[in-house]
């Protein structure tokens, strides 16, 4: 797995996408929190979608040990299938968008690296649209990280069935533990810094 090419001038903040129906006790939202909460110990900005589940999980992580956070949101009016603002995620700053598309656009602009844990057809939206966008713009490109072993079965589905060249498989970082992610994100920083 050759995720080094990239040309970041920074990696400052990290994305945290997920499901909006985890609850506290589960081992997901339990995964989120706590990497939020070490990669914000580490100086890191915790950037995430505003809602319930694993983005409140960022915010809480990252705002208990003093972090900096930011939620990317949208008006939900005409869109009852959308979780929306969660009034328990309270994060420091908010960015707003008239819509999902904008939205998702925003929260891609916002982060250097995303990480991504287990959800739904929002996160799949997610995956997809970092996936591509690493493979279009590679080389200048921001990294994804999946989080959790159940990403293997779905890569290997993916890989299998699809048509995907050798770039977009370089593409794929798969951990098992939040650690192991915010260990990368640390090698990756430094050797942007080296840049």
């Amino acid at each position: 797995m050759d995720n080094n090419q990239f040309l970041l001038k920074k990696i400052d903040k990290i994305a945290f996408f997920g499901d909006a129906e985890v609850k506290e006790g589960s081992e997901v939202y339990q995964a989120a929190y706590k990497g939020a909460r070490l990669l914000a110990k580490k100086g890191y900005t915790i950037v995430n979608g505003g809602g319930p589940g694993v983005m409140e999980a960022a915010t809480r992580g990252a705002e208990e040990v003093g972090g900096e956070t930011i939620t990317v949101t949208f008006e939900a009016h005409d869109a009852p299938g959308f979780e929306g603002l969660d009034a328990v995620n309270r994060a420091d700053k908010n960015i707003k968008y008239d819509n999902y598309p904008d939205r998702l656009k925003g929260l891609l602009e916002e982060a250097d690296v995303y990480l991504l844990f287990k959800g739904g057809t929002g996160t799949l939206s997610e995956f997809g649209m970092v996936w591509v966008m690493a493979k279009i713009y590679y080389g200048k490109h921001k990294p994804f990280i999946l989080v959790g072993d159940f990403w293997r079965p779905i890569a290997k589905v993916i890989t299998e069935n699809m048509f995907l060249d050798e770039v977009e498989m370089k593409l794929l970082t798969i951990v098992d533990e939040v650690e192991e992610a915010v260990k990368l994100i640390e090698e990756w920083k430094e050797e942007v810094s080296k840049k």
